[in-house]
């Protein structure tokens, strides 16, 4: 299998799918929206991407098996498995604020081999694939080489349904708020992923997140020079529902941040 020609088959899907969505920003209704959870909404317009891609990335690989977001493919592949969330970032589209971002990632065996992002509202797709680099629209990107920690820019992301966490969330951010630069909320761990991959971000960490959301970027941050584990510095942050991410000078300092209170 060929992953750069695989990849520019992804990138076409994935813009395919961010077009219809922009064109349907300014159409969505309150009536459209629907709760699937307590602050986690889903619409016509996520459905319907999600149907998009589905159909577009049976074209590309037609044995591989999905984990999508909404649910649209139940199919499991024995090798190759595709992890989609047609649009990261729904609150955001919904009230008509940016970003958000359309995420797929192809695993082979279980592992991340490809990953693509498209942010919509800018027009910016970074992607990657295995031993490849990483990209934005054509042009190769890095991670950071900032290794001050108190001029660092961090982002994260807020809890929406597990608050067990919250005091020790809130120390964290304290802590980040005071010592760095600044922290950043933008409402979309896919873009939050790849911003850290394009050196925009030099660090982001969150919890109760789930693979279609940190998948495709968690892959493009590494490609990109960037380090990726969960709180305990373990691989497990595609399922484990927490991540950090992070360019390699800095990653150290925002670990034991991190671990110290959330771990």
């Amino acid at each position: 299998m060929k992953l750069r020609e695989l990849t520019d088959g992804v990138i076409a899907v994935a813009k395919e799918a961010g077009e219809f969505i922009r064109s349907q920003q300014q159409v969505v209704k309150s009536d459209d929206i629907e709760k699937k959870g307590e602050h986690d909404f889903v619409t016509y317009v996520d459905k319907n991407a999600e149907k998009m891609i589905v159909d577009g990335l049976s074209l590309l690989i037609p044995e591989a098996g999905f984990i999508a977001e909404e649910g649209t493919s139940d199919k499991r592949g024995e090798v190759y498995n595709w992890i989609v969330d047609p649009l990261d970032g729904t609150t955001n589209f919904i009230n008509g604020i940016s970003p958000f971002a359309v995420s797929i990632a192809l695993q082979r065996s279980g592992k991340t081999i490809l990953g693509v992002v498209y942010e919509i509202s800018l027009d910016e797709c970074f992607y990657a694939w295995e031993d490849g680099g990483a990209f934005m629209n054509g042009k190769t990107i890095s991670t950071s080489l900032r290794d001050t920690f108190s001029r660092s820019l961090i982002a994260t992301g807020f809890p929406y349904y597990d608050y067990s966490r919250t005091r020790d969330f809130l120390s964290t951010l304290e802590y980040f708020m005071r010592e760095t630069s600044g922290v950043r909320r933008l409402g979309s761990a896919a873009t939050d992923l790849v911003y850290v991959a394009a050196g925009r971000f030099d660090a982001f960490f969150e919890y109760s997140l789930k693979p279609w959301d940190v998948a495709a970027g968690a892959f493009i941050v590494e490609q990109a020079g960037g380090i990726v584990t969960d709180f305990r510095g373990e691989e497990n942050y595609i399922n484990g529902k927490e991540i950090i991410a992070s360019n390699r000078p800095l990653f150290n300092v925002v670990f034991e941040v991190v671990k110290s209170r959330l771990a």
